[in-house]
């Protein structure tokens, strides 16, 4: 089994318009909108990493951000 980084899942609300791609990209179901439709973390053990949330983003709101060993 591969190891995985240690990472944070960054949101930028201010560049965020709530379209949902990130959302909608998660092959993990990593991410849901909250209650005012930003995207939000709900299962972070599940984050396999692939960054599709953060390569789809039209606004470059959200990132993945590994954190140093």
């Amino acid at each position: 089994m591969i190891k995985l980084k240690e990472f944070n899942i960054k949101v930028n609300k201010e560049w965020c318009k709530r379209c949902g791609i990130c959302i909608d990209f998660c092959p993990k179901n990593v991410l849901k909108a909250d209650e005012d439709g930003f995207p939000k973390v709900v299962n972070k053990e599940a984050c396999i990493q692939c960054k599709l949330c953060e390569f789809r983003c039209p606004d470059f709101a959200i990132r993945i951000e590994l954190k140093e060993e």
